[in-house]
């Protein structure tokens, strides 16, 4: 490594982390990205079950900034993302057009985070166990035994599990980023995967956006384009989710099961084919930090973003990744 040449790692490879992780290496960094799930995306998840796909994490994205939208323009000409829809079924099942875009990837949520990462050094499976800070940067221990070394550290994790790896060594986060950082709260979400033999009921263009109790979503990913197969995933609201998201996984596939088919207005058990249950313990921010990303200490640099920094859902994480990046590229966030 040149004396000129700086490094980092950043842990946690969803879109917050892949942008960071992008943009630095674009301008000449060393960036080596940890994430101890088995793909990249984070919760812009997507999961085959039988002979379905299933998005069972972020649903879609819109736009509302220019540097976003900048990004999204370069998604779409690369054809990782399409526009879905301009609005979704209402509760009742009836059309709810409003005229605002809403995108997806082309071949699920997946698409965008596993294209952003296509040139990254970035090593999923490799859970990062304790952290080790001091004059001379970073060093990351991984349970897998190996050790990565770096100048700077971007965690882009949900904000318990970075508290915890950020405490877990020699270093000592200073107590007013501590209280900062505790002050982060989310709500969890239930996700339902079901794969069918038949029509799932759900009305064009694939989405009841429900925004309530006891369920929040129900989608067929066949109607949203990315499955052959009929294909459901059901989000239950988070104060259901909160209630029983530590229930028997059986007893909650049934509950669900049974609330959206009363939702449908049909019965969806003898089309069952397969069904899988995920557990998404930070989902919906409920409590943010105001900046787009935590600067803690400039030596050694130590950074927080994801979605629960500036604004929420995908944009907000993909601005909070960037934000990152440009704090330790020098520059002011554009």
């Amino acid at each position: 490594m040149s004396e000129n040449r700086r490094s980092c790692i950043i842990i946690g490879a969803g879109i917050s982390g892949l942008l960071a992780a992008d943009t630095l290496q674009r301008e000449g960094w060393d960036v080596t990205v940890l994430d101890k799930g088995r793909g990249v995306g984070g919760r812009m998840a997507t999961r085959r079950l039988g002979t379905g796909n299933f998005d069972h994490g972020a649903q879609f994205f819109t736009v509302r900034g220019e540097r976003f939208s900048g990004l999204v323009e370069g998604w779409l000409e690369s054809g990782v993302a399409t526009e879905w829809t301009r609005g979704f079924a209402d509760e009742q099942g009836q059309p709810n057009e409003d005229g605002h875009p809403r995108y997806r990837g082309s071949e699920g949520m997946t698409s965008i985070p596993e294209h952003i990462a296509r040139d990254l050094d970035v090593r999923t499976g490799e859970r990062a166990v304790r952290v080790d800070g001091g004059d001379g940067g970073w060093d990351v221990g991984c349970e897998s035994g190996s050790r990565i070394t770096g100048d700077a550290l971007v965690l882009a994790t949900p904000v318990a599990q970075a508290l915890d790896l950020i405490s877990s060594g020699s270093y000592t986060l200073p107590d007013r980023a501590r209280r900062q950082l505790e002050a982060i709260s989310y709500d969890p979400c239930l996700a339902l995967m079901v794969l069918l033999e038949g029509p799932t009921g759900v009305p064009e263009p694939g989405g009841m956006q429900i925004k309530g109790e006891p369920l929040d979503w129900i989608g067929d990913n066949r109607r949203k384009g990315i499955s052959r197969a009929p294909a459901l995933t059901v989000h239950a609201g988070p104060q259901w989710s909160r209630s029983h998201f530590e229930d028997d996984e059986a007893e909650v596939i049934e509950s669900m099961t049974s609330l959206a088919a009363a939702r449908l207005g049909t019965d969806l058990a003898p089309a069952v084919v397969e069904t899988s249950l995920a557990r998404w313990r930070y989902s919906w921010v409920t409590n943010a930090h105001p900046v787009p990303c935590l600067i803690v200490s400039d030596d050694p640099p130590l950074l927080f973003c994801g979605d629960a920094f500036g604004q929420p859902k995908v944009e907000g994480a993909a601005l909070s990744g960037l934000a990152a990046a440009d704090h330790l590229l020098g520059r002011d966030a554009r």
